[in-house]
């Protein structure tokens, strides 16, 4: 009779076990499903953001450009000044992309994702 017990309380503890570690993995699939979801959302909805805001300054930098030819005499003169300061900003941020650019963007991307432990 006692091995019996012991071999149904080791059965009992053994599909516990069973349970546990499956419940477990649905939690793990579903917190990663949820944070993928989130990270997802977040990019999709900055690109579009970043579109918009493309378009504004594309054509904003062609009435400026125009306006600047205008004054300087020939309107190709003002596209060549554009040219030229986005040249600067292009090598000013080159230099400094890892402190403006990279690290930010490195952080937001973790903390949208690390976001549902913070919660717990």
């Amino acid at each position: 009779m006692e091995s019996n017990a012991t071999t149904n309380e080791n059965l009992n503890l053994y599909e516990k076990a069973e349970d546990y570690a499956k419940t477990s993995l649905e939690l793990i699939k579903l917190k990663t499903i949820a944070a993928a979801a989130d990270a997802l959302s977040t990019v999709t909805s900055r690109i579009a953001v970043g579109a918009v805001v493309a378009f504004f300054t594309l054509f904003l930098n062609i009435g400026i450009s125009l306006w600047l030819g205008k004054l300087l005499g020939e309107y190709y003169y003002g596209f060549f000044a554009m040219a030229l300061f986005y040249l600067i900003v292009a090598v000013v941020l080159h230099k400094t992309q890892h402190r403006i650019i990279k690290t930010p963007i490195g952080n937001m991307i973790v903390s949208s994702i690390l976001k549902e432990e913070t919660k717990n």
